[in-house]
């Protein structure tokens, strides 16, 4: 049996149902050969271990037990008021300086994979010295790869440790068709996505007609955007997911560069209007231009996508118009769309399409990834 030892950071939505996808994969992938042997699971402010990381592993009633905590709003740091022995819960003042010994241990014997589910940019250090250490490297979580160059480089130095692939479309498998076109020396010339369900699914409900702050104000109640819709609106998910991709292409890009376009102006920004005042006053303001764009659009046979265009030295992000019959013009509802273009896929794009969203999904493409890992393991 393949053992694979993980450490996890991050126990958010993403990082539950990670742990939850372990436990109950288990005689799947037993079938497989392979053991996925979870050895420390962190939130911002705890780490817990078993008391020997090389030899022992937090069981799956324990992993079941931190998913119960931490869906109770509750942080890790409960544990030790429930402590069972067996393990140790290690504090914030520790936290980092144990995190990077245990990588330093398990990188150089057993080997490791550290799985990023948190949305932090503190983990950054953390995940260089581990890929230092000869630790594999699995995230979820885009910042680190959408930091600095130099941080980027140091992450991806050892290309074949690392998997991201539900940085950019959650479970789709967009990053690994890449890599595949990528080593077959087809030169990839444009890539074309609508990569935010949220977007996606205001895009097309503005399609029929429906004012922008109706679309979403129901986007909210449904749960498809953040707590703050802004964080959505702003187009910094999407910039985040083409600089990734750009990235992956070669370009030397940072964030900087990228032409984002904002569906809401400077003056409604989050330091200056607040959540409800921003749906009740603010947004109002926004839908008599949106509204002559979709009838634009119409008027020339498209409609409106919020896209991320990759092409040349060039990356933009923003509302875009694209004939009705295009595949990422018949995209409807919350689902993620990428046509790649490139010598092979010239006039018809490849395309990758479904669900680009959602804790379940994206959990499932980081468990994917961890367990495409098996082969550098002993």
């Amino acid at each position: 049996m393949k053992k694979i030892p993980v450490l996890l950071m991050g126990c958010g939505g993403v990082g539950r149902h990670l742990l939850q996808h372990i436990v109950s994969c288990r005689s799947l992938h037993a079938k497989m050969g392979v053991h996925i042997r979870v050895i420390g699971v962190s939130d911002s402010k705890s780490l817990l271990v078993p008391m020997d990381v090389l030899k022992e592993e937090l069981n799956d009633e324990f992993l079941s037990q931190v998913c119960r905590i931490k869906s109770n709003g509750s942080p890790l740091s409960t544990f030790s008021a429930l402590e069972k022995g067996g393990f140790r819960v290690v504090g914030e003042s520790e936290l980092r300086k144990e995190t990077e010994e245990i990588t330093q241990i398990l990188g150089k014997s057993t080997g490791l994979a550290v799985v990023d589910c948190s949305a932090s940019m503190e983990t950054i250090e953390i995940l260089m010295k581990a890929a230092e250490s000869g630790c594999c490297v699995v995230l979820a979580n885009k910042k680190p790869l959408t930091s600095t160059l130099e941080h980027y480089d140091k992450l991806v130095l050892h290309p074949r440790r690392v998997r991201h692939e539900s940085t950019v479309g959650a479970g789709l498998p967009v990053i690994a068709s890449m890599n595949r076109i990528i080593s077959s020396g087809d030169p990839v010339h444009s890539i074309l996505g609508s990569l935010s369900g949220t977007l996606g699914y205001v895009m097309s409900e503005l399609e029929d007609g429906k004012p922008l702050s109706q679309v979403v104000r129901a986007a909210k109640t449904l749960g498809y955007t953040e707590p703050d819709p802004r964080d959505d609106l702003s187009g910094m998910d999407v910039a985040r997911k083409a600089l990734i991709l750009a990235r992956l292409l070669g370009k030397r890009i940072t964030m900087e560069s990228i032409e984002i376009e904002s569906l809401y102006p400077e003056e409604m920004g989050p330091g200056l209007m607040s959540v409800d005042d921003f749906l009740q006053n603010g947004i109002v303001k926004l839908d008599q231009n949106i509204e002559e764009r979709v009838k634009k659009a119409s008027s020339n046979g498209c409609v409106l996508r919020y896209a991320c265009v990759i092409e040349g030295s060039s990356v933009q992000v923003g509302i875009r118009e694209v004939p009705k019959d295009s595949p990422l013009g018949r995209l409807r509802g919350s689902d993620n769309i990428v046509e790649i273009y490139s010598r092979c896929y010239k006039e018809q794009p490849l395309v990758i399409q479904g669900a680009g969203a959602g804790n379940d999904t994206t959990a499932a493409g980081v468990l994917a990834d961890i367990i495409d890992l098996q082969d550098l393991f002993p």
